[in-house]
């Protein structure tokens, strides 16, 4: 009933990452400059993969433009 089975596990559908309303990835995704994968596969898919994630609970330093995945993408730095 609203579960999704991924091959990391099951997720609830509708859920979405407790960062997502405070995360650049959002604001991103909203100006045009993000493909909506990386929300669907991270913020409400599979959000404790995020490597994002990760770190913020950790009150690790990550900067606004690394992906979820944790590679860097440049090209959001001052957007």
């Amino acid at each position: 009933m609203g579960l999704h089975i991924q091959q990391k596990g099951a997720i609830m559908a509708g859920r979405e990452c407790k960062w997502y309303p405070v995360c650049p990835m959002k604001g991103y995704l909203e100006k045009g400059k993000l493909d909506e994968y990386w929300v669907e596969h991270y913020c409400r898919g599979d959000w404790k993969s995020c490597v994002r994630y990760r770190m913020e609970e950790e009150g690790e330093y990550h900067p606004d433009w690394m992906l979820p995945d944790g590679s860097i993408d440049e090209s959001l730095c001052n957007s």
